[in-house]
């Protein structure tokens, strides 16, 4: 009699599992989908803001111009980046140019003192804050993604229903990661 429920209760058990790691997977999926799209959705905050802040710097950094045009070259590749890759590559260029364009700007007390300036300068503050936590949530949450697409046996189940790793959203160069340097005498980057 006990050997009857017990067949049926081995398989039960191996379908709730499988279920269970499925809909785990689904969820992590989904969770890192939706981190990436508020990473976009505060990269295209910034780079809204972007002909804004070019147009108020124009008339006093008129010999700046290689900053400005590395900005909206930035601006531009993001708006033609169709992976993670090109997208994280447009956003670290832009960040870079917009640290280095913020530096720059205290060689010009006249724009310091401009009052766009000063609201868009604290506008895009708070998004690079909130970029910096939405990447490291991105991040965290392929993190979790990975893991659980690479421990047995769970591996077995994103194999069979073609769940793959994500990428990180990561810094490519050294270059990215270091400040920029800027000789304060004459204003000029190096």
């Amino acid at each position: 009699m006990e050997t009857n429920y017990i067949l049926p209760g081995i398989v039960f058990i191996i379908l709730a599992y499988i279920i269970y790691s499925y809909n785990r997977l689904v969820s992590l999926r989904n969770m890192a989908d939706t981190a990436y799209s508020n990473i976009d959705t505060l990269l295209q905050k910034r780079f809204d803001l972007v002909p804004n802040l070019v147009n108020t710097v124009k008339g006093y950094m008129a010999h700046e111009k290689d900053v400005l045009e590395t900005i909206t070259r930035a601006r531009t590749e993001w708006l033609n980046a169709s992976t993670m890759k090109e997208n994280a590559g447009a956003d670290q260029k832009a960040e870079k140019a917009l640290k280095t364009l913020f530096a720059v700007s205290e060689n010009y007390p006249d724009l310091k003192a401009n009052q766009n300036f000063m609201m868009l300068q604290e506008e895009l503050s708070g998004i690079e804050r909130k970029i910096a936590y939405a990447r490291q949530r991105y991040n965290r949450t392929v993190m979790a993604l990975n893991t659980v697409i690479q421990r047995f046996p769970t591996n077995i189940m994103a194999r069979i229903f073609n769940f793959t790793s994500r990428e990180y959203f990561t810094v490519e160069s050294t270059e990215a990661r270091s400040a920029p340097q800027i000789n304060m005498q004459d204003g000029e980057n190096k």
